[in-house]
């Protein structure tokens, strides 16, 4: 495949010529025709694969022309239009700064929001429903404690409930 001349269709009979730095790029086909026979392979099978590793050799070669030729013209596209890497940088700290500065008024945002579920948790365990509710949760913890330090495993009944005074709930 001679492609030092090679047009490669970019709209400009001169893209499609390479430097030599990129022509000098070696692709080694020599090493698949000196390797022996893979067992199993049929000397059809191996030709047929040593055809598709040569082909598939030149299209990286090719594409590795493309690629070149692509970023050359990308290269005099920014420069005619004036765009620079210094600009492109600035651009770019410019962008990350941005997303920084978003990333910090989320990041307060969901503080303030965690801060408000806190107080108003905070308030509910203060209502006087919560404290009606763990107060009979802490008398009923206190019986049964309390039987099952007496050496009875059994839970208070309610007919028995009357004769001992129930001490005071237990903090959980």
């Amino acid at each position: 495949m001679d492609s030092a001349g090679q047009d490669i269709n970019l709209n400009s009979p001169n893209k499609g010529l390479l430097s030599d730095s990129m022509t000098d790029v070696p692709v080694d086909t020599g090493v698949a025709a000196r390797t022996p026979a893979v067992e199993g392979l049929t000397e059809a099978e191996e030709e047929e694969l040593r055809a598709e590793l040569t082909k598939v050799e030149e299209e990286i070669v090719t594409l590795r022309q493309v690629l070149a030729a692509k970023e050359r013209h990308c290269g005099e596209l920014k420069r005619r239009l004036g765009l620079s890497t210094l600009g492109e940088l600035k651009q770019n700290l410019s962008r990350s700064w941005h997303d920084v500065q978003a990333g910090q008024k989320t990041s307060a945002a969901l503080s303030t929001v965690g801060s408000a579920i806190s107080r108003k948790l905070g308030d509910m365990r203060n209502s006087a429903t919560f404290k009606s509710f763990e107060d009979r949760v802490g008398t009923i913890k206190s019986k049964v404690v309390g039987d099952r330090e007496n050496g009875s495993d059994n839970l208070p009944s309610s007919a028995g409930s009357g004769d001992k005074p129930l001490s005071d709930p237990a903090p959980f």
